[in-house]
């Protein structure tokens, strides 16, 4: 008769069970394969706008000819508040997907698209006035270079949130976004990137640059 024949039956009984719990812990699952891939790009982004950054602070004061930040820069506070603020709302959109409330979710997922877009259009407003009152373009001088640079990357990458977010509007008015919480998810991550970033170019554009 074997040693574990001997052992009681309810003995045995919890050496299996905590053998079973104990693979289950040591059990590795793989990471989230889209959660991963944002990240990675965040990353990449984050290297891209690095190197404008630096190279807006770096030829701050070197332009040769006018004009320069101070005669002709206005703190954007308006679209400032307008992007931060489609922050809070596609979260609540975020929010409102996951407990599969779709017309609350497309409510302010239109809230947040009309946020974006007033703040490119008060940048469409910023750049009409630079370039029609002080003539400054991207060929004017250093200035002209790296502002329209650093600027327009961040306004691409807004483009880019917009698009997204109103094919997600679409999506929910067909009720096709009902168990897409976690695409959404993602989504709303790069918007959020897309906010964070914008604080950053206005401390070094509208803040130190001036």
């Amino acid at each position: 008769m074997s040693p574990s024949s001997t052992l009681p039956r309810t003995l045995q009984g919890d050496t299996v069970a905590n053998g079973e719990e104990a693979e289950q812990i040591t059990a590795w699952a793989l990471p989230d394969r889209g959660k991963v891939a944002v990240l990675c790009l965040f990353m990449t982004e984050f290297s891209l706008f690095s190197i404008f950054v630096v190279a807006y602070i770096f030829y701050i004061g070197k332009s040769l000819t006018g004009p320069t930040p101070a005669e002709t820069l206005e703190l954007p506070i308006w679209a400032t508040i307008c992007l931060l603020s489609s922050s809070v709302t596609v979260a609540i959109a975020e929010r409102a997907l996951k407990s599969n409330r779709i017309q609350r979710f497309t409510i302010w997922t239109g809230a947040t698209i009309l946020l974006g877009l007033e703040f490119l259009r008060q940048t469409a407003l910023e750049w009409r006035h630079l370039i029609n009152d002080f003539h400054l373009t991207i060929t004017t001088n250093l200035f002209g270079t790296t502002f329209y640079s650093l600027v327009g990357l961040h306004a691409s990458h807004v483009v880019i949130g917009l698009s997204m977010l109103m094919i997600a509007l679409v999506l929910g008015f067909r009720g096709s976004m009902r168990g897409q919480s976690r695409r959404f998810e993602l989504l709303s991550w790069y918007w959020h990137f897309v906010d964070a970033v914008w604080v950053a170019v206005f401390t070094v554009v509208y803040v130190i640059g001036r």
